[in-house]
């Protein structure tokens, strides 16, 4: 019997569609409008007015000069692209009324960790004490999507089949070429730096839900973990919401790359629900394999070859993510999805933000210019009156505001 001829598959296989509703977190440095290097905003008062403005929809991050933003829970790819101008332009606005910029790229070109103020917080500190040099130096920015997979069974079942598109995802979102000042030489950096925390990378699938939850219990009894949100995989169950939440994504510059990168999981979600559906799934791989694809996702981005496992050969990454976009064809419509996944072929011609930066630095030999690079993608888009939008965000339940407060990446 192999993992996806499981009884516990077989008993939800007519299970209710789920919502797969969308959320999306975003991660922004925070830079000063000279230099565009990090500066901390612990002592301005954009978190605070931020906090009044969008409630749960933005908190500090571990690392003084990062901000997070998260959508709610949106039913489309439309209200997503919605909620997530509106929040990027606030939060743009707050950040030049108090003398910052706000730039979006998974690392910065040359700003160094040891450079980094913490944000004063006790659940910080005790994470620096436990994880020492390697949370003080995880200098990264990411993003997030949430997808609704109310039936926790569903949810692991989709996990199991998801991890073999996450490096094609992260392909299209590199967008983290630079360390401290170096050219690394790899699309996503970001990668490599978070790779060093435990429980991250690809999971291995699992049979069943009970599975699952019986490793989770084995690590919480053994003093290895206290609960499910210190499992950092590139996708993983949501512990306390019911989504399943891809986590591979280096953080894009634009709003257009970043609802593309979102309607592109959310149809890939919808697609392997279809055939799930129906008792049909994809094939499932090792874990051993498909971290073959994300090393070559990480060093080369689009413009490497990934491996064609079915094929056994390797594939122009761009031809592959081609046959993906053929693949979840027939769901996007009933999605309302097509224009915004129709702009994945034009990240695949103008290239991703790693290769925007790279392209800006050869121009320029500066890094300082592809800072400002950055911060100027990052507005592409946004609205430059917020003023009739501040009231139309919603408030925050007691559970988010718990959830916002408690989460490190």
């Amino acid at each position: 019997m192999t993992p996806t001829d499981s009884l516990s598959r077989m008993k939800v296989a007519d299970a209710d569609r789920p919502a797969f509703s969308l959320g999306i977190e975003e991660e922004y440095m925070v830079l000063d409008p000279k230099t565009f290097d990090l500066r901390s905003h612990i002592d301005a008062e954009l978190l605070s007015k931020g906090q009044m403005l969008l409630h749960e929809h933005v908190k500090p991050e571990m690392i003084g000069s990062m901000l997070e933003i998260g959508t709610g829970v949106c039913k489309d790819v439309t209200q997503a692209r919605d909620e997530i101008t509106k929040i990027r332009s606030i939060v743009a606005h707050l950040s030049k009324q108090n003398g910052l910029l706000l730039g979006a790229a998974s690392t910065h070109p040359f700003a160094h960790w040891k450079d980094q103020e913490i944000f004063p917080d006790e659940r910080y500190r005790i994470i620096v004490e436990d994880m020492q040099v390697l949370a003080r130096s995880l200098l990264i920015f990411g993003m997030h999507i949430h997808i609704g997979i109310e039936n926790r069974e569903i949810q692991i079942q989709i996990m199991n089949e998801m991890r073999y598109f996450l490096p094609h995802i992260l392909a299209l979102t590199t967008n983290s070429p630079f360390w401290t000042g170096t050219n690394t030489g790899l699309k996503s950096y970001r990668s490599k730096v978070f790779e060093r925390f435990p429980r991250t990378n690809f999971p291995d699938y699992f049979n069943s839900w009970g599975e699952y939850q019986s490793y989770i219990d084995l690590l919480v009894r053994t003093g290895c973990i206290d609960n499910a949100k210190k499992i950092w995989w590139d996708v993983r169950p949501h512990p306390n919401f019911p989504t399943l939440e891809i986590r591979i994504c280096d953080l894009p510059m634009r709003v257009d790359e970043t609802i593309a990168i979102a309607a592109l999981c959310q149809a890939i979600v919808v697609k392997l629900y279809s055939l799930y559906s129906k008792n049909l799934s994809f094939r499932l791989y090792h874990r051993a394999l498909l971290m073959e694809n994300k090393w070559r996702a990480v060093r080369y981005g689009l413009d490497g070859k990934l491996i064609d496992f079915g094929k056994q050969r390797e594939m122009p990454t761009r031809t592959l993510i081609g046959e993906l976009l053929d693949f979840v064809d027939d769901v996007v419509d009933d999605l309302g999805s097509r224009n915004d996944i129709e702009y994945i072929r034009t990240i695949m011609e103008n290239g991703t933000g790693a290769d925007r930066q790279l392209k800006v630095f050869a121009e320029t030999g500066s890094t300082q210019a592809v800072a400002e690079y950055i911060h100027k993608e990052t507005c592409v888009g946004l609205i430059e009156d917020v003023t009739p939008f501040l009231s139309d965000l919603k408030r925050p339940s007691a559970d988010s505001i718990e959830e916002k407060a408690t989460s490190l990446t």
